[in-house]
């Protein structure tokens, strides 16, 4: 199996390190990844500048671009083949309900998709980097069950309670839950003593029932989230249609 491997918390990041290494026993493997954090960047790709490519020591291909970035020019420039799976992360912290909106980590997971490539996106659901082995080890599993009942190509998301490996609940198929709006932004100064804007923590939980994946990791289990790009709002379409008669 041929595996490609990005992130968004950038090529140095522990996350991706610890999922490298799990893979790189069971897959030929290789890295292509943000040159620093780029959490937060969603599907966007750069078009107003030119993108840059290098190798660290550790083999690692890192980019001065998003992570969509590094799978797409992984996938048209880099590679001479298509891999059989693109994965991402692991990420520092979750992506559940709304936060996929918005995540770099789901987004480079997107882009293999939209080329055609199962795909799959993992998470810890707690920052820090705490039970990254364990998180690790459960990414392999879940890689190595392969998912042949689901119509390919695929796209899984994927988050795991920050446990030890042996007190992980079972891995449970899960909807996205759903976030109240985020907090009010943070005002501050710049050292010139001008006003400046920090983002605001995003909102609690407001849909977490059972089903949820904000309920299955409140709980203890893994869960996976099987996403779609089609943003087509049918119910709308057929009102629509009728407003237009």
């Amino acid at each position: 199996m041929r595996i490609l491997i990005s992130n968004d918390d950038g090529y140095l990041a522990p996350g991706i390190v610890a999922l490298a290494e799990a893979l790189a026993p069971i897959a030929e493997i290789v890295v292509v990844a943000p040159d620093s954090n780029r959490s937060g960047s969603s599907n966007s790709l750069t078009l107003d500048r030119p993108l840059s490519l290098y190798r660290a020591a550790n083999g690692f291909y890192f980019m001065n671009g998003t992570p969509s970035d590094c799978v797409h020019l992984a996938l048209t420039g880099l590679l001479s083949y298509k891999p059989d799976l693109v994965v991402s992360g692991i990420n520092q912290g979750q992506n559940m309900g709304d936060d996929t909106l918005y995540s770099g980590t789901v987004a480079a997971a997107t882009e293999g998709f939209l080329f055609g490539i199962p795909s799959i996106a993992f998470s810890q659901v707690e920052p820090g980097w705490s039970q990254l082995e364990s998180a690790a080890k459960m990414a392999r599993r879940i890689v190595e069950q392969r998912f042949d009942t689901l119509q390919k190509p695929y796209l899984l998301n994927v988050n795991i309670p920050n446990r030890p490996y042996d007190d992980l609940e079972e891995i449970v198929a899960t909807r996205l839950g759903k976030r109240h709006q985020s907090e009010a932004i943070i005002k501050s100064q710049d050292p010139h003593g001008r006003e400046i804007f920090w983002i605001g923590p995003a909102g609690a939980a407001k849909d977490a029932s059972e089903g949820t994946d904000f309920y299955a990791t409140a709980q203890g289990k893994v869960s996976i989230t099987p996403l779609q790009i089609d943003l087509t709002h049918s119910t709308q379409l057929n009102a629509l249609k009728e407003g237009l008669l």
